[in-house]
């Protein structure tokens, strides 16, 4: 089919009313030597944002296209987005969030050319500022230090790691059906890119080509550490992560998955519950393999009861072995 886009924007978005054109209006400023098909995922906003999709739909017929959820899906394996991307006509796709935009109207370009000539490459990332809404300032995400391609050796680590902003990936549309566990995860950024890197490198664009919004409006604020459901998702998530790379990194993802377990000591819903923080803490410790003073520490704090602590603060635990 001639007319057929050779890359899809999915912009996806929940109650943006305030962002929204922004995000639409940076996608149609793309200028490419190819046809692009805009669809925008709205999942079941209630603040207007869905009045204002369907406004760009008749204002620009066959080039944006309204998804419009007939419930809200809910943050859960970014439900939304694959509800859009089954729709996708594109060879490669670019995922924008309703609250961030493009700041190069090349960039699809850029990226695309970079695909076509990367053919081993399963996705292309660029360089992005992110911009603290409430405080006004911002910094620049990639220092100049980075390296120009990426593998799945780079995104497995004791910590959580970030450095590609969602709406500066663009991907190759290469997986036909994303597994079940990947829609069980609040964070589709990251299991994502585990399964685009077993299939291929990541590359990296230096130049600066989109805005990250960081705003009360926004996704990252509803990742809350001290709260048991989204630590426990994220448990989860790093287990699944573990077992879909047939536990090739379970040294370094076990730490990972241990260091939830310690924040879940400090969660809203475990404050006054003895013997849940004390069983956690003991599963930190046999996971993470601390140092002897951070034993210490996690053992007095959560295992001795509150009683015993004076007690307990006056004995050297040097024999002490988990």
């Amino acid at each position: 089919m001639q007319n057929k886009p050779k890359v899809s924007v999915l912009v996806i978005t929940y109650n943006h009313k305030n962002f929204i054109r922004k995000a639409i209006d940076s996608a149609l400023a793309q200028e490419t030597s190819f046809p692009v098909e805009i669809l925008v995922g709205d999942d079941f906003s209630t603040d207007g944002t869905r009045d204002i999709v369907q406004s760009y739909e008749q204002a620009y017929p066959g080039r944006v296209k309204a998804v419009l959820q007939p419930r809200n899906l809910g943050m859960n394996g970014g439900l939304n987005c694959l509800e859009t991307l089954k729709l996708a006509q594109g060879e490669y796709y670019a995922i924008m969030d309703g609250d961030d935009y493009w700041t190069d109207p090349h960039k699809l370009q850029k990226q695309a050319d970079y695909l076509d000539t990367h053919p081993d490459y399963s996705a292309v990332f660029h360089n992005a500022l992110v911009t603290f809404e409430e405080e006004g300032t911002s910094y620049l995400l990639n220092g100049p230090d980075m390296k120009p391609f990426y593998t799945l050796d780079d995104l497995i680590g004791e910590d959580e790691i970030w450095f590609m902003a969602t709406s500066s990936i663009l991907f190759r549309n290469s997986i036909p059906e994303y597994p079940e566990w990947f829609k069980l995860s609040t964070s589709g950024d990251i299991p994502r890119l585990v399964l685009k890197a077993k299939m291929g490198p990541i590359g990296y664009i230096p130049d600066v080509m989109s805005v990250y919004r960081k705003n009360r409006a926004g996704a990252s604020f509803h990742d809350y550490v001290w709260d048991e459901k989204f630590l426990r998702n994220r448990i989860q998530m790093y287990s699944n992560i573990n077992k879909e790379l047939d536990y090739k990194y379970d040294r370094v993802l076990r730490k990972n998955i241990a260091r939830y377990y310690r924040m879940m000591l400090d969660s809203k819903q475990y404050k006054d519950r003895y013997f849940w923080r004390a069983f956690y803490a003991l599963k930190y410790l046999h996971m993470a393999h601390p140092k002897k003073q951070i034993v210490k520490e996690v053992v007095r704090d959560y295992v001795v009861p509150t009683p015993l602590r004076k007690v307990y603060s006056a004995i050297r635990l040097l024999p002490y072995r988990l």
